[in-house]
């Protein structure tokens, strides 16, 4: 998806807004989709919250029926306050978070382990009752080789690690558009 510097900005905006008035009321910005048509656009997405580059939240959709404005308003207050693996993020920590956002394409299959293109790919796992995902970042931010990526998408799928070793597992895969504050500042000088 071709997400312009107008559209991340927004959606980085609206996103910090929209966990904010968890905690207060605040006005979401509203979309001008004449200036910013990929808001309007289904597709699923990811909002990723770190406090000094450790991971605080992440909840997001693989797909999603809502226009994209929508799928991201509600991953971000998701991924404050309903992510199992952190207590709810509190009005103290609000300055500290920093937000990443990933727009996801359709996801596809996979037929072979050679396909998966570190950075490039995220995994999701599907078998029986098991699902996990990673999202494509995950490998480049913890440095994992292709073995140790499908290793750590099957435990998030709750298998054991070496599952992928034993036979082609029920894998799709995705790419993702990721822009993230720190990003949009630097860019700005």
């Amino acid at each position: 998806m071709n997400i312009s510097k107008d559209e991340k900005s927004f959606l980085l905006k609206l996103a910090r807004c929209s966990i904010k008035s968890l905690f207060s009321e605040v006005k979401l910005p509203q979309p001008d989709f004449e200036k910013l048509p990929i808001l309007r656009e289904k597709a699923g997405a990811f909002v990723t919250l770190t406090i000094s580059g450790n991971l605080r939240g992440c909840i997001g959709y693989i797909v999603s029926d809502d226009e994209l404005h929508e799928t991201v308003e509600h991953a971000a207050k998701q991924a404050s306050v309903n992510d199992p693996r952190f207590p709810s993020l509190t009005e103290g920590e609000l300055d500290l978070i920093d937000l990443e956002i990933s727009v996801l394409s359709p996801p596809f299959k996979m037929n072979s382990y050679e396909e998966i293109v570190l950075g490039k790919h995220g995994l999701i796992v599907n078998e029986g009752l098991n699902r996990g995902l990673l999202l494509p970042q995950v490998p480049i931010e913890h440095n994992l080789d292709k073995d140790q990526y499908l290793s750590a998408v099957c435990n998030k799928a709750g298998l054991p690690a070496n599952s992928w070793k034993e036979k082609l597992l029920n894998i799709e895969m995705f790419t993702a558009t990721i822009f993230s504050e720190k990003e949009l500042e630097n860019a700005n000088g």
